[in-house]
């Protein structure tokens, strides 16, 4: 049988991302009787847009390196960007693939800034896009919610939701829910995101500041993840600092059995997020596959994937008394905790799995 060249054109870590992420697993994965070329379109940093002259050069050659592969390409993978600087990357690449739209399949690692993008609030932007966009094979978004961002731009037959996955590795054993709930004192919290300006972080920080002594005192809590400076980084230390009562670790970036023993071992995932660029956070599904209860928002995609009341509690955007008055309810009733926990634990194994992500993507891609 003949081997099927696919052209892929994604992020790759690092930066450790949810889409760098789902970007490896795809290709670790893809079929037997498929050989693939990767253009790396991953930047240094979490900064969205051109903001260097060198920046500017790795986009050119980036345009060179797909301009090279088209031609000998059977079919053409690519995650847009949602920024307008990258959105303007992304207008010369169809362009630059005109002939081969037809083959090309655009994979949508976000929501919230496209959204943005294909309105009314960029005219300009939104005619040229509806333009390439209306001629490609596919594209994919990570829910059905996401669908409309594409309305009157993508013909409904060509667009198709898959929802992200967790790895294997996050996956526990149904009997760990009845032993991680046992004892929830202290309470373990964990942030588990790049720590960027909308991601919560700083609400959730906030909230702790909020609660009653005794209750600060019973919890335990962790951010994890990388931020977009050190200036933001050495802020955010520095506030931690301040924070008196609960006991506070800041871990960085965390990968392998540290990220999979902090998931295991918290009782509560916190993601507050409204980041501008906030699609369907694989860090949630993760959190799910290690039976956390989780709190979060309904922004973005998030709602296809988690209910209030089954999966967790909803709190509201920039809020940090609602985190606070969430953060109470679940120091006051264990029992709910576990049961969210088992409910998003089997909700994982049914919905969340690699290999239905994998599967799904061949299915849409050949």
């Amino acid at each position: 049988m003949a081997r099927s060249k696919l052209l892929i054109i994604a992020p790759l870590p690092p930066p450790l991302t949810g889409q760098s992420i789902a970007v490896e697993l795809l290709i670790k994965n893809i079929g037997a009787h498929t050989s693939t070329f990767v253009v790396d379109t991953s930047k240094s940093g979490f900064h969205q847009g051109a903001s260097s002259l060198l920046r500017l050069c790795q986009v050119v050659k980036l345009l060179v390196k797909v301009l090279s592969k088209i031609g000998s390409s059977d079919k053409i993978y690519f995650n847009c960007s949602q920024s307008i600087a990258g959105n303007l990357r992304d207008l010369l690449i169809y362009a630059f693939c005109w002939q081969s739209l037809g083959r090309m399949v655009i994979h949508l690692h976000g929501g919230a800034g496209m959204r943005v993008l294909l309105s009314e609030n960029h005219p300009v932007l939104l005619a040229l896009n509806r333009f390439f966009l209306k001629r490609v094979g596919a594209v994919v978004v990570l829910g059905e919610r996401l669908k409309s961002i594409y309305d009157g731009v993508v013909p409904s037959d060509r667009l198709h939701a898959v929802p992200n996955f967790a790895g294997d590795e996050f996956f526990v054993d149904t009997s760990i829910v009845d032993s991680k709930f046992s004892d929830v004192e202290p309470l373990r919290l964990l942030f588990l995101s790049n720590l960027l300006p909308g991601k919560g972080h700083q609400e959730l920080l906030a909230a702790l500041a909020l609660l009653p002594a005794e209750v600060k005192g019973k919890l335990q809590v962790d951010f994890a993840g990388g931020f977009e400076s050190k200036d933001e980084e050495f802020a955010f230390k520095q506030a931690v600092e301040k924070t008196g009562g609960a006991a506070i670790n800041v871990r960085g970036v965390v990968q392998g059995e540290l990220k999979k023993e902090l998931l295991r071992r918290a009782h509560l995932f916190c993601l507050p997020t409204y980041y501008p660029y906030e699609g369907q956070p694989i860090s949630i599904l993760e959190a799910y596959a290690s039976a956390c209860a989780v709190m979060t928002t309904n922004h973005s995609g998030i709602f296809d994937t988690f209910t209030p009341g089954v999966n967790g509690f909803e709190v509201e955007p920039k809020s940090p008394q609602s985190i606070a008055d969430a953060i109470l309810s679940a120091v006051h009733n264990a029992p709910k905790l576990k049961d969210y926990g088992k409910n998003n634990l089997e909700e994982a194994q049914r919905k969340y799995r690699a290999s239905t992500y994998v599967a799904a993507l061949e299915k849409i891609i050949f």
